[in-house]
């Protein structure tokens, strides 16, 4: 009777590809272990680098004679591209933080530009308040003005009702004098007059003595 298992070549193909795996790394392992293959081998490596060097100069030489990029320059191309790749990173991030800035300055300009356009504002209010002050300054200024000149005229009324009150006075009293004069002065005639009378009353009694031969003389 046979078995349900079926035959896999594949796994013989694996199992005699490790055992010559084993064997040749086992080989190798005691071709290597040893001084003399090292240092064959090291001087194998000094030749093949010192060939691959001669060869990098050679086709440098080509590639540089023919204007073909060699490795290096490719390499050094990487080189400068990654560096100009940091140095524009380097530059947007200056320009973000110049930006920034800006994007700064314009708003501290701004609210700059607002506190002088309210410093403006109220000036302006301040100086109509100041001109409707000023304004009503003057007016008070005329209104005092006219008050004074008021005044002005009423202490040249007042003088001037002073003068005529004198002037009224003035005559009152030459109305009274005139009223007396008139018997001042007949009385003064009358005395000046009163001695003359007598004089000629005494003048008459004498005539009249001669006349009637009496003597005065001989009176008691």
């Amino acid at each position: 009777m046979s078995t349900g298992k079926t035959f896999d070549p594949f796994e013989g193909l694996q199992l005699v590809s490790e055992m010559w795996e084993k064997q040749l790394n086992g080989l190798l392992y005691k071709l290597t272990d040893n001084k003399e293959f090292v240092q064959t081998a090291n001087i194998g490596l000094d030749v093949y680098s010192r060939y691959l060097e001669r060869f990098r100069k050679n086709q440098e030489i080509i590639a540089a004679l023919m204007n073909i990029p060699t490795k290096k320059d490719i390499s050094n191309a990487a080189k400068m591209s990654i560096q100009a790749e940091e140095k524009i990173d380097n530059l947007e991030e200056q320009i973000w933080s110049l930006q920034d800035g800006l994007n700064l300055a314009n708003k501290g300009n701004l609210e700059m530009f607002q506190e002088m356009v309210r410093i403006v504002k109220q000036l302006q209010t301040e100086f109509q308040t100041i001109a409707q002050e000023v304004s009503e300054t003057k007016i008070m200024k005329a209104d005092l003005q006219e008050i004074r000149q008021g005044l002005v005229d009423m202490k040249i009324i007042q003088v001037n009702l002073k003068e005529l009150r004198k002037e009224i006075d003035g005559l009152k009293s030459l109305k009274a004098d005139s009223q007396t004069e008139p018997a001042a002065a007949m009385k003064t005639v009358i005395e000046k007059e009163k001695p003359k009378q007598k004089k000629e009353q005494e003048k008459k009694q004498k005539k009249e003595l001669v006349l009637t031969g009496a003597d005065p003389s001989k009176k008691h």
